[in-house]
């Protein structure tokens, strides 16, 4: 059958804005990513420690989430109003959610969020105030740091250990709190020498592994033979001053903190790490971001004191724990007694200090 001129016109006519609909109503399908800033504390990116445990986490958000990501940093020695001024900026950008590494950002994010009312925020490691708009991100250190003295006590042949704190505040009193209960109660004979890398308002603690690794070599020339750093960026003097003791004969083992830093150590400092008190900061980042771009909030308390909603990570959600890099905890036979004091924590037959004990 043959089809009129004026048929055939409407007909293609039809079949082009057919075509090219689905083309003109792409744009308004498609989404406008999730912008995350994230602040890092005092040592910033590649402090193999805390800041690059939020890094990670921000770092596997923006590959599985498909979020945008901007990083700030807070200078050493900068003014108090730095931390701030930062925020701010990244909310004025329109960045949200926007997480804070670290409790020293508290007093800025609490002035910053009421700046922002529709932005979302967290913080890690404090929880001293509520506001509808701030998560706390929050970690029982003192459980993992537990475990971290049990294997220090097994590990040990002089029964002479150490502790370097980077700061004496009451967060990484947590730290030294459980471990010494729980070298203590492995070995009673035991002794755990004390150090903070500074006292506040000094913070540069967290970020001076100089200092540390003279603490750490004081430590080491009194008996010490494995050594636990709480420390940050500081840590690194630790594993320098195992590294060069190992050169004169002197089997130091080390602790590390918060990231699995056997992975990110030389190899002269790996023949030395026995394990590392993994504090899942990219967990909790990802997380914030992934409750955010599900549009969820935290809705638990974890202070009771303040009202700070938020989620609290322990040994029973996998939220700290010790590292296995290296093998060292199975070579030398630790892994039972680390694992049998976790099932304890987990069940409450152990009640883990968060105060060191006078």
């Amino acid at each position: 059958m043959r089809l009129s001129k004026r048929v055939l016109t409407a007909a293609i006519a039809v079949t082009t804005v057919a075509l090219a609909a689905p083309a003109a109503m792409a744009p308004a399908s498609a989404k406008t990513p999730v912008k995350v800033g994230l602040a890092f504390d005092i040592g910033g990116r590649g402090d193999k420690s805390f800041n690059d445990a939020a890094y990670t986490g921000l770092v596997k958000a923006e590959k599985v989430l498909k979020v945008s990501v901007k990083t700030v940093s807070a200078t050493q020695g900068g003014a108090a109003t730095e931390r701030e001024d930062k925020l701010r900026l990244l909310a004025q950008a329109g960045y949200n959610p926007i997480i804070a590494v670290g409790f020293l950002y508290a007093d800025s994010v609490k002035k910053v969020a009421a700046e922002f009312p529709k932005t979302q925020f967290a913080i890690i490691d404090d929880s001293s105030f509520s506001a509808p708009n701030v998560s706390s991100l929050v970690f029982s250190e003192e459980q993992g740091s537990y475990l971290a003295g049990v294997a220090a006590a097994k590990a040990s042949k002089s029964g002479k250990i150490g502790y370097i704190g980077g700061v004496r505040i009451p967060l990484l009193q947590k730290f030294e709190a459980g471990f010494v209960a729980g070298v203590m109660a492995t070995n009673k004979s035991a002794s755990v020498d004390v150090k903070y890398v500074s006292e506040p308002p000094d913070f540069s603690g967290f970020g001076d592994p100089a200092k540390a690794k003279v603490i750490a070599n004081g430590m080491i020339d009194a008996g010490a033979d494995v050594i636990y750093a709480a420390a940050g960026g500081s840590g690194k003097g630790l594993f320098e001053a195992a590294a060069d003791a190992a050169t004169s004969g002197k089997k130091v083992w080390t602790i590390g903190v918060d990231s699995d830093q056997y992975l990110t150590a030389t190899p002269d400092q790996q023949k030395n790490m026995l394990t590392s008190m993994m504090k899942r900061v990219d967990v909790a980042v990802f997380d914030m971001i992934q409750n955010f771009v599900k549009g969820k909030k935290f809705k638990t308390v974890v202070d009771k004191s303040s009202g700070a909603l938020g989620k609290r990570y322990n040994l029973a959600n996998n939220g700290v724990g010790l590292a296995t890099s290296g093998g060292f905890l199975k070579k030398l036979g630790i892994l039972p007694a680390v694992n049998a004091a976790t099932a304890k924590i987990k069940t409450g037959k152990i009640k883990v200090p968060t105060v060191p004990s006078a």
